[in-house]
């Protein structure tokens, strides 16, 4: 489950960059000069930011599921107890 994960924010990121870089060639040719820094470093800065936040929903997700799990396996426990008497 945390490859589909682990592949899913890396396509995300890929996505992400080429949507960035698309952007600063689009506000490049349109000013008709290239000064890439400021630009770049705040692309940068949101998508950390959007890195973070999506890090965040996937361990909390991850979170949810281990709880489930146990709740399961106790119930599942439970059931063999239930059988063996």
């Amino acid at each position: 489950m945390e490859d589909i994960m682990n592949d899913g924010l890396k396509y995300g990121l890929i996505l992400l960059a080429g949507v960035a870089l698309g952007a600063i060639g689009a506000v490049a040719a349109g000013k008709g000069k290239l000064d890439l820094k400021p630009l770049a470093a705040d692309l940068l800065s949101r998508g950390i930011n959007v890195k973070d936040a999506v890090l965040g929903k996937v361990e909390s997700l991850k979170e949810d599921v281990e709880d489930l799990t146990a709740a399961a396996k106790q119930k599942a426990d439970m059931r063999k107890a239930q059988a063996a008497d």
